[in-house]
C-alpha cells in the first residue's frame, strides 16, 4: 500500500482534485480493459465531486465504459432523501450519458437488509467477474470520513469491522438507531485505488488520529482500510489544520 495525503485550500478545491482523479483513471482503465469501476459514497462532500464530475466537457469521460456501485447505502428507497444512489443520480448520474445497465444501485428499500446486503454481494460477484471465494477488485472507491471515525457504514465498534467471508454487510447502527448497507474491509482493501476526500474543522482531530503512525490499539474504522493497492486523502486545510508540516523538499 502506497500512502499519499494531499492538501488543499478549501472543500472546492478538493473536489476538483478528485474529479481530475476520476477522470484521469477512468481513462486509463477504459483504454486498457475497456471498462472502468467505481464505488461512490453518500454524505455532503461527494456533492461537490458529483457536481465537478457532471460539468466536465463531452468526451472527458467515456460513461458508456464506467460501472458505478456504491460503497454503502441507507435503507431508504431511491427517491428518499437520504438515499445515497438518490443523492448521486441526481447530481451526476442523471446528468451524464451512463448506460443505465452500468448503475449496479444497492436496495436500499428492502424491507430485510441481510438480503439486499446478501443480493448486493451477487451483484458484485456478477458484475466484475470474481466467484467465490474470490474478492472482486474496483479500480476506484471513493470514501468519506465522519467525526467520529466512521468510512462507509463501518462505525467504530461495529461487528461488520471483523467481517472477513462477506463482501456486503447490513450492520446495527446504534448511533443512528438503524441498519446500513455497507461494502466490507476486503472489498475495499483489493481496491486498486481508495481515495479519502474529507472537508472540514471537525474533522481535524479525528484526522490527525487516523493519519498517526502506528495506528495504536483501537483504529478507527477509516484507519482499518488499508488498500493493496493506492491510498489517496484528499484533504482541505481545515480538516489538516492539526497535522503535522510536510518535510520540506530538498533543495
Amino acid at each position: 500500500m502506497s500512502r499519499v495525503v494531499r492538501v488543499y485550500p478549501d472543500a472546492g478545491e478538493v473536489a476538483r482534485a478528485a474529479a481530475a482523479e476520476f477522470v484521469r483513471r477512468a481513462a486509463a482503465a477504459v483504454a486498457a480493459g475497456g471498462r472502468f469501476t467505481v464505488a461512490l459514497s453518500g454524505g455532503h462532500t461527494p456533492l461537490h465531486l458529483f457536481a465537478e464530475l457532471a460539468a466536465t466537457p463531452p468526451g472527458a469521460v467515456a460513461w458508456q465504459g464506467v460501472h458505478v456501485f456504491w460503497a454503502d447505502e441507507r435503507t431508504v428507497p431511491p427517491e428518499h432523501p437520504e438515499s445515497n444512489f438518490g443523492a448521486a443520480s441526481r447530481a451526476l448520474l442523471q446528468r451524464v450519458p451512463i448506460p443505465e445497465a452500468n448503475v449496479h444501485r444497492m436496495r436500499g428499500e428492502d424491507p430485510e437488509p441481510a438480503r439486499a446486503a446478501a443480493d448486493y454481494e451477487a451483484v458484485l460477484r456478477a458484475a466484475l467477474s470474481a466467484p467465490a471465494p474470490a474478492v472482486p477488485r474496483l479500480d476506484l472507491v471513493l470514501l468519506g470520513m465522519g467525526a467520529d471515525g466512521h468510512t462507509a457504514s463501518l462505525f467504530p465498534d461495529s461487528d461488520a469491522l471483523a467481517e472477513r467471508s462477506r463482501l456486503v454487510a447490513s450492520p446495527w447502527v446504534d448511533k443512528l438507531a438503524t441498519r446500513r448497507l455497507t461494502l466490507t474491509l476486503p472489498v475495499l482493501d483489493a481496491a486498486a485505488c481508495v481515495i479519502f476526500l474529507v472537508t472540514g474543522a471537525d474533522k481535524a482531530e479525528t484526522l490527525a488520529r487516523v493519519l498517526a503512525d502506528p495506528a495504536g490499539p483501537e483504529p478507527l474504522p477509516a484507519q482499518r482500510v488499508r488498500p493493496c493497492g493506492e491510498l489517496l486523502w484528499l484533504v482541505d486545510a481545515a480538516a489538516a489544520r492539526l497535522l503535522p508540516p510536510a518535510p520540506a523538499s530538498p533543495a
